[in-house]
């Protein structure tokens, strides 16, 4: 199936399509510091967009990852008293690049450098409202859904 996602940053909605069809919807959370393309803003980018990388395989529910790398962590909430302000990022990676020279990719605005990606996030991280450091949280059930349904290479449209 070719699909392409589409994420909403003022609906906070990511869709997820086949032509004209809608195949799943998810709430997600993009940047508190709203829409963005400049590196170092904590801003979400906006524009096309593909996934390049696909990480977290077979980790299970949770799985903590550092640098798209697992910690061997499962999150908890003594693993969060623990680690207060840690940027929590669990369970799969999609790895987004630009595609849109000058706009999303090259320079100082370049997805693929700003390590944009749509991953998992604590179950209890409130969807549907801005609160990401620049990235597209989702909730794990919800990532692991999208990760089942996409590869490498699908589009990401990400608009205001």
């Amino acid at each position: 199936m070719s699909c392409q996602i589409e994420i909403s940053l003022g609906q906070q909605r990511l869709i997820l399509r086949s032509g004209a069809d809608i195949v799943a919807e998810y709430a997600v959370s993009t940047a508190l510091n709203g829409p963005g393309e400049k590196m170092h803003s904590e801003c979400t980018p906006r524009g096309r967009h593909r996934i390049a990388e696909m990480i977290g395989e077979g980790a299970e529910p949770d799985t903590v990852f550092v640098g798209r790398k697992p910690t061997g962590e499962v999150f908890s909430a003594d693993l969060r008293t623990c680690n207060p302000g840690r940027d929590w990022i669990l369970t799969r990676i999609l790895r987004l690049e630009g595609i849109e020279e000058g706009i999303n990719r090259g320079g100082d605005v370049d997805t693929f450098a700003r390590l944009i990606y749509i991953h998992g996030s604590p179950d209890d991280v409130e969807m549907g409202i801005p609160g990401s450091h620049g990235c597209i949280r989702m909730r794990n059930a919800d990532v692991m859904d999208l990760y089942e349904k996409v590869g490498c290479g699908t589009e990401v449209l990400i608009t205001d």
